[in-house]
């Protein structure tokens, strides 16, 4: 395991040439990078802790089987995330034509993994418990976003992607992009001042 450390200090690029070499240590710094934006971008595609932990496992899975097909001109990372959100918008074009009445996504002792829970620095319980409302409110008003729009915003305004790089992901116009965010964020501030008003 003398290797762990050095393949930690590695770019990217680097990772991708050994594991497409056949270096499974190398893939696998890879996954500990990203997993967790990864299940993050599942989660707030989804809404579903177990809809987002298929989207990691799939997305990973692809990756690791199409590497020999990825073009190393191109961010590994920014592939990854298309990958993530082909599979996001495949669960939920699932889920729609699924006959079933889905449960509503209240997150339960269990089923909440999100790593705020487990940083050091947590703010004083009261602080925590706002911070997790408003999260929530946010997380669910953007579920009400089409998915169009909901993955435009969260590339954009959660993953911090530039519009470039959202454009290329989706195969679509920087301009189309834009035109997405913009009304995906006037939805947005419509919905949370519904939620405000009430109180």
């Amino acid at each position: 395991m003398a290797e762990s450390p050095q393949v930690a200090l590695k770019d990217d690029s680097a990772l991708v040439t050994e594991a497409k070499a056949g270096s499974y240590a190398a893939f696998e710094e890879l996954v500990n990078r990203y997993e967790k934006k990864i299940y993050r971008l599942g989660m707030n595609l989804t809404g579903n802790p177990e809809d987002a932990e298929d989207v990691l496992q799939e997305a990973f899975l692809k990756a690791f089987v199409h590497l020999p097909d990825f073009r190393e001109d191109s961010r590994f990372y920014t592939w990854l995330v298309r990958i993530a959100v082909n599979e996001g918008l495949m669960k939920l074009r699932k889920r729609r034509s699924d006959k079933s009445v889905a449960i509503e996504d209240k997150v339960d002792d269990e089923g909440d993994v999100m790593p705020r829970d487990f940083a050091d620095w947590k703010p004083n319980p009261e602080q925590q418990y706002a911070q997790a409302e408003i999260e929530a409110i946010l997380r669910n008003s953007a579920q009400s976003l089409s998915p169009g729009f909901r993955t435009v915003f969260l590339l954009r305004d959660v993953d911090g992607l530039s519009t470039q790089e959202t454009a290329e992901i989706l195969g679509i116009s920087e301009g189309a992009v834009k035109a997405r965010l913009f009304r995906a964020r006037l939805q947005l501030r419509e919905e949370l001042s519904k939620i405000f008003k009430r109180g």
